[in-house]
């Protein structure tokens, strides 16, 4: 039996096709076009999105020899607080999708946030107000795009995280999961469906909404691309990511070190209200099962960071010679890069931020500026550990990573050093896209439970700490110090 994955990520759609011992059969992916009409405003065109997709699983089925007859089901992984409005006759999207990274509502969550401050809705939905989140850009389309709230309100138009997108081009269904709800800040985490008060608060229409259900479940029936086939999993990527590595029990912990990099923590069926500027989010929800939680640390800016290097700098001429030009050097000459170009996610929250560079003398040269970038990541993952331990109760004792850049074994070893404990690269590095075929097998029977799943996790490399403890907690501090130096940038 097989399952495809979609993932829709946020500078490339991909489609994997896994077998019943979750090995990849078939592989294709496709790049789009990042958008920036403004400064800190970022976009990608939905219809171009639906496209790459489309033409993903065609060539991932064709390379696995496979006819979408072979699947038992597929599943979809996608960005996700990236917002989509689409007329609901027609399918035709009112406006570019607004990425995640983009920073426009940042008045609007301060309009929002009124005298309560940005914790107000956190009690119901467990996130901050900022400009992360698909809610306020959802008001924003609303109130900017002529006629659109008059259309809303008639139901005329469809609003969706990208997972809803592509759900409904698929089977026709208006549907999104409880993960990609909770990015809202529109549902209630504990009643797992949209929040009335809040709905009322922000202004938005009911109707516009999708219809909440669990992460593993059929939903429909594919068209298309996918005739016939069920789809049958919907996760937002980073949950995704904690279910393909089998982090099943409270403690339990990933990091995805992609375009971002995003840290969670499963906490188990109860969700954690944090202290320390994390958000708190669902995990996942299996069928009819409880919804298992997780505390999360969101970094906006990491595998983006090498890319800046290499597009906007010229210091690389690909992705992964970063590693080498890093490892040229022995430390960062006393180099720190902040990379809050979409400003400054968990712990701080501060849109006020901006990228900067700190410690540079004449001594420093390219070398030390690539191991600077990597050693950002390490960095501000160290930040989120330090965070979540405080927050849980739990003592983080091993880290498993997954994403592009954990093929970086430099950057692993600099984490390990960085945090004092292990970190671990699975033999199935793409465990996102595992997340969602693992989801969509249990709702369709080709697995049957969760420690059939995890007997299916192997670790490829595991690196151990490397670096005096006074070592670390020096750099540490130079580390934090840097940060400071990015706030109150913007007004």
């Amino acid at each position: 039996m097989y399952v495809a994955a979609i993932d829709q990520g946020t500078t490339s759609s991909r489609c994997m096709v896994f077998d019943s011992a979750g090995t990849v059969v078939g592989d294709a992916r496709r790049e789009f076009a990042q958008l920036f009409p403004r400064p800190g405003w970022v976009e990608h065109d939905p219809a171009e999105i639906w496209a790459s997709v489309q033409a993903c699983v065609a060539e991932a089925l064709d390379r696995a020899g496979l006819v979408p007859g072979d699947l038992a089901a597929a599943g979809i992984t996608n960005q996700r607080e990236t917002t989509v409005v689409w007329d609901a006759r027609t399918g035709e999207p009112v406006h570019n999708a607004i990425v995640w990274q983009d920073t426009r509502t940042d008045r609007l969550c301060k309009e929002l946030a009124g005298e309560d401050g940005p914790e107000r809705f956190a009690a119901s939905c467990g996130l901050p107000l900022a400009t992360y989140f698909a809610g306020p850009k959802l008001l924003w389309l609303l109130r900017e795009v002529p006629g659109l709230r008059a259309r809303a309100e008639r139901g005329e138009v469809l609003f969706g995280t990208v997972d809803s997108w592509l759900i409904w081009n698929l089977t026709g269904r208006h549907v999104t999961d409880v993960t990609n709800a909770s990015r809202t800040m529109l549902m209630d985490l504990k009643t797992l469906d949209w929040d009335p008060a809040t709905l009322e608060a922000f202004g938005i229409p009911e109707a516009v909404l999708p219809e909440i259900r669990s992460s593993a479940e059929v939903y429909g029936t594919g068209r298309g691309v996918l005739e016939g086939v069920p789809i049958a999993s919907a996760l937002g990527d980073q949950q995704a990511a904690l279910f393909g590595q089998c982090c099943f029990a409270p403690g339990d912990a990933k990091n995805t070190y992609g375009t971002g990099s995003f840290l969670l923590l499963n906490t188990g069926e109860r969700p954690v209200a944090s202290q320390h500027g994390l958000l708190t989010t669902v995990g996942y929800r299996i069928g009819d099962a409880p919804a298992v939680y997780a505390l999360e640390g969101s970094v906006a800016i990491t595998g983006a960071l090498v890319q800046w290097l290499r597009d906007n700098l010229g210091v690389i001429s690909s992705s992964a010679e970063i590693e080498e030009l890093a490892g040229s050097v022995e430390d960062n000459g006393g180099c720190y890069f902040v990379p809050a170009f979409s400003g400054l996610f968990a712990p701080y929250w501060r849109s006020d931020a901006r990228g900067a560079i700190v410690g540079l003398t004449r001594f420093v040269h390219k070398g030390h500026l690539a191991r600077a970038v990597l050693e950002a990541t390490a960095w501000q993952t160290r930040e989120i550990v330090d965070a979540m331990n405080r927050d849980s109760g739990y003592a983080l004792t091993e880290l498993k990573t997954d994403g592009g850049m954990v093929v970086n074994d430099l950057l692993m070893q600099i984490q390990a050093d960085v945090l004092g404990v292990p970190v671990v690269r699975p033999r199935i590095n793409e465990t996102t896209a595992l997340g969602a075929a693992y989801a969509a097998g249990l709702a369709t029977g080709v697995w049957h439970g969760e420690a059939e799943l995890a007997a299916q996790w192997k670790a490829d490399r595991r690196w151990t700490p490397d670096m005096p403890e006074d070592k670390r907690e020096r750099e540490y501090a130079q580390w934090l110090k840097a940060v400071t130096r990015t706030f109150d940038w913007t007004d």
